[in-house]
């Protein structure tokens, strides 16, 4: 069996790279970090006008008719840069309006709109009442990343039948002001909705859809994170002296960075047998995107926690690049459940297995 990229694959990541690159160096993050941060309209614009958005989107809808694979390749190199662009948000917004999107709203997205998705741990954060032919939402959700220039938003809300996904058009509502966060690299926005207008898009199995599209996107950002640290890391190691001696020459440091390598691996290979597991229908799709989510939640932290160890003072500093990816990283560990929502996720979903005396591998 072949586990590596298709050659098409590694065309996709060659082509990110050198559009993030381009568009998306430290400098030109530091540019748009210092100005408050959240957006770089230019990114996004470029992403959209090579038809990121729509990748995974199926061709009969104006997409590109890829795959989840596909995605988490972008996703990788979005992460690797710490790219300030709403790519995950609207990906993860397009997929649950879907093809067949009788809202209007998904032609909007497609055009260049930004898409913003709104989920909490807690299941009644958000609540969602008939009201004739819509629905209105009361509550608050989680912060939401890129809510203050969204388009649109998709909210996870309960109802007294479970629970369901929602589309707002923030056109029509209006948008909530950017928060102060620890991450610049992206908006972070409280949606509020008070009897707001909405439109039902799915149920309960759309809701567990987009949890696990949700996590294994962080999963992908988060490991080009940490694979960018670590790669950060080791040129600290080579060229930084102490006693006469690179650091890196050192055991304890050596050790570090072979630890990153082995959470980095580990990260790689929950993610895209995650994305593949979604993208193929797969029945062990849920599993594969929470154990993934358990992975690399816990190794981020671990390699982040490495990389301050091994940069030592400079890496606390404003100046250094490392403290843009740590608090990225935080964010993403948190998105669409931590380590330990999904481990209990995990234990629910494999339990019947356990009582009905089979095999959970």
């Amino acid at each position: 069996m072949d586990f590596d990229l298709s050659d098409d694959q590694v065309a996709l990541q060659g082509g990110a790279r050198e559009l993030l690159d381009g568009l998306a160096s430290p400098a030109q993050v530091r540019v748009v970090v210092d100005a408050g941060g959240g957006l770089d309209a230019a990114l996004w614009s470029a992403m959209c006008e090579q038809g990121w958005p729509v990748v995974a989107f199926p061709e009969a809808g104006g997409g590109l008719g890829l795959g989840l694979v596909e995605i988490a390749v972008l996703l990788e190199a979005v992460g690797g840069h710490a790219a300030p662009a709403p790519f995950a948000s609207t990906v993860l917004a397009l997929d649950a309006l879907g093809p067949d999107d009788s809202t209007g709203l998904a032609a909007r997205l497609i055009d260049g709109g930004i898409g913003c998705v709104a989920w909490s741990r807690r299941d009644d954060a958000v609540r969602a009442e008939a009201a004739g032919d819509h629905w209105v939402l009361t509550g608050r959700p989680d912060p939401t990343p890129y809510a203050p220039s969204a388009t649109v938003a998709v909210v996870v809300a309960a109802t007294d039948d479970g629970p369901g996904v929602f589309a707002v058009d923030l056109d029509a509502v209006g948008r909530p002001g950017r928060e102060s966060a620890m991450d610049r690299t992206r908006e972070l926005g409280w949606l509020h909705f008070e009897g707001t207008s909405a439109a039902r898009v799915g149920g309960a199995d759309a809701v567990e859809r987009l949890v696990d599209r949700g996590a294994v996107a962080a999963c992908a950002e988060m490991l080009g994170g940490a694979l960018r640290v670590l790669d950060l890391s080791v040129e600290y190691a080579k060229d930084r002296v102490q006693f006469g001696r690179p650091i890196g020459s050192f055991q304890a440091v050596k050790h570090r960075c072979a630890d990153m390598l082995v959470d980095v691996e580990g990260m790689r290979s929950t993610t895209y047998w995650a994305a593949w597991c979604l993208g193929a229908d797969d029945p062990e799709a849920a599993i594969a995107a929470s154990t993934a989510k358990v992975w690399c939640a816990d190794a981020s932290k671990r390699v982040m926690a490495s990389a301050l160890q091994v940069h030592g003072g400079i890496g606390f500093t404003w100046e250094h690049d490392l403290h843009l990816f740590l608090k990225r990283a935080q964010l993403d560990q948190m998105s669409f459940g931590d380590a330990a929502y999904h481990r209990e996720r995990l234990a629910a979903l494999l339990r019947p297995r356990v009582e009905a005396g089979e095999s959970i591998i």
